[in-house]
């Protein structure tokens, strides 16, 4: 049996899963170091790190308070959530709102993927051009080949099932972002250390970035989002062997592993590359560039490029297990998809969804090729994505705090402390990303401001709202499968 076949989420059993038991079932034992290496991975990365570099010394604040008030609500919340409730999202927000809004949830959970796949993959075929011919960097159709051959290897990569993924996914953490990034912290604490003067200012005065207005708001609220994904991999909490105990812990250990990688290697690169000179997509390779002429290893600077790419790589798989395996559960078990989404392969895995998931990726790589102008918008579709996204995390919160009071006494692994209050602030700060959302950035150039808000107001409606309710108003009781109609659990 494989790691897609076990129960459905209202099907699963509270509390610790026997050594018996999981031998019966097949269910796939991940440690919970393992499963703190993959939701960091699905979340941090070094590829952030030149934007915030920009700031110099400010880049700590910047991180900081999103961290405080939406990294922390979020952690707190999921552990709480998935101790007492295995399913991930759905279970969650199904038990505390209704069956239909936990649909949406999952739903924008797997949206937000689509635009982000090409994103990552095109950070790779930069970071791969840098070694290669940096002129390649530019190149629409090699970054659209890149784009194309790098997920559907992911894809075959993921239909081999979940111990193949957690091994790849945790590897590329360590080689790709652990290791550079504290080579990079090591390497420009010792170029300080020799005397040579930082290029971005380290003084008290530097502390918090300077106040421009609302621009300042929407790079503060921009922060919020790189800590999305927090709460992707309480899907898997049903793999530990002990997750009432375990999966705080993992959430627990990510946090601070995301948070140190955020903001340790972007002070790095802002003591040895001027802001004025800082490139946002090769930031980090211009750093490592830097530091190893000074340090005479410049033989090292492929290596550190293959190292970035491994990690990207490995979050990439993070995100194709998590939200399509959320997807495809619950459409079993009420019918949400048609038979043909939910079919699995030898493996257990959802590969027709990830198939299907891989054709609009590769239709959005062709974008690179044919669109001349597509950065800015590709980047209003990723606002979009962005937005949808944020759905879910103020489902979550909503349904975290009727949950402690529907439920207060089903049993609780872990007990977020003053819940309420850690699921307003939560909501809240979500709410702002969403709005700040509609604030038009520098990517989208001289257009109309209306225009703007017309193109990321309809799609947020239509992958956030219209797709989902098609979605609800289609599902036939045929679609489910007998697994889930055996439970006698109607839709």
């Amino acid at each position: 049996m494989s790691a897609m076949d076990v129960p459905l989420p209202d099907e699963r059993p509270q509390g610790r899963p026997t050594e018996a038991a999981a031998a019966r079932t097949g269910t796939p034992t991940l440690t919970w170091v393992t499963l703190a290496m993959m939701t960091t991975a699905s979340v941090a990365s070094l590829r952030a790190a030149p934007t915030m570099a920009v700031y110099g010394l400010a880049c700590v604040f910047l991180y900081l308070v999103p961290a405080i008030v939406f990294l922390l609500p979020t952690s707190l919340v999921s552990a709480e959530l998935a101790s007492g409730w295995s399913g991930g999202v759905y279970r969650w927000v199904s038990e505390g709102l209704s069956k239909p809004l936990g649909f949406v949830a999952v739903w924008c959970q797997f949206a937000m993927t689509i635009f982000y796949y090409p994103s990552l993959l095109a950070f790779v075929a930069s970071t791969l051009a840098y070694v290669i011919n940096p002129a390649l960097a530019s190149n629409g159709i090699y970054t659209a080949i890149v784009i194309v051959v790098l997920y559907w290897t992911g894809v075959w990569i993921s239909a081999q099932g979940t111990k193949a993924l957690s091994g790849l996914a945790s590897w590329g953490l360590i080689i790709g972002t652990l290791i550079p990034g504290t080579l990079l912290v090591v390497l420009g604490i010792v170029f300080l250390g020799q005397g040579n003067p930082s290029a971005a200012p380290m003084t008290a005065a530097n502390i918090l970035p300077a106040w421009t207005g609302l621009a300042s708001l929407v790079l503060i609220v921009n922060n919020f989002l790189s800590y999305s994904g927090m709460e992707m991999n309480a899907v898997h909490v049903s793999s530990l062997k002990d997750p009432p105990r375990e999966f705080p812990k993992t959430m627990f250990l990510a946090m601070g592993m995301v948070l140190l990688i955020f903001v340790l290697p972007a002070l790095a690169i802002s003591w040895v590359v001027p802001a004025d000179q800082l490139s946002l997509t090769a930031g980090v390779m211009q750093a490592f560039d830097a530091f190893f002429s000074y340090f005479h290893i410049g033989w090292l600077t492929p290596i550190a490029a293959v190292a970035l790419v491994s990690a990207s790589l490995g979050g990439m798989l993070t995100w194709l297990a998590g939200p399509s395996k959320g997807l495809l559960l619950i459409s079993r078990q009420e019918g949400y998809l048609p038979p043909f989404l939910q079919q699995l392969n030898g493996h257990g895995v959802q590969q027709n969804i990830l198939v299907t998931q891989g054709l609009v990726t590769t239709v959005i790589a062709l974008g690179y090729a044919l669109i001349p102008d597509v950065s800015s918008v590709y980047w209003i579709f990723s606002v979009i994505t962005t937005q949808v996204y944020l759905i879910m995390y103020l489902l979550m919160f909503l349904a975290a705090m009727r949950l402690r009071k529907l439920q207060p006494d089903h049993p609780r692994g872990y007990r977020a402390p003053a819940l309420s209050l850690v699921c307003v602030v939560g909501f809240l700060a979500s709410a702002a990303a969403m709005i700040i959302g509609f604030v038009p950035s520098s990517q989208f150039g001289g257009g109309s401001v209306w225009a703007y808000i017309g193109i990321v107001g309809g799609g947020l409606l239509l992958l956030g709202v219209v797709i989902p309710w098609l979605c609800l108003r289609l599902r036939k009781p045929s679609w489910r499968t007998p697994a889930a109609e055996s439970t006698g659990d109607a839709a």
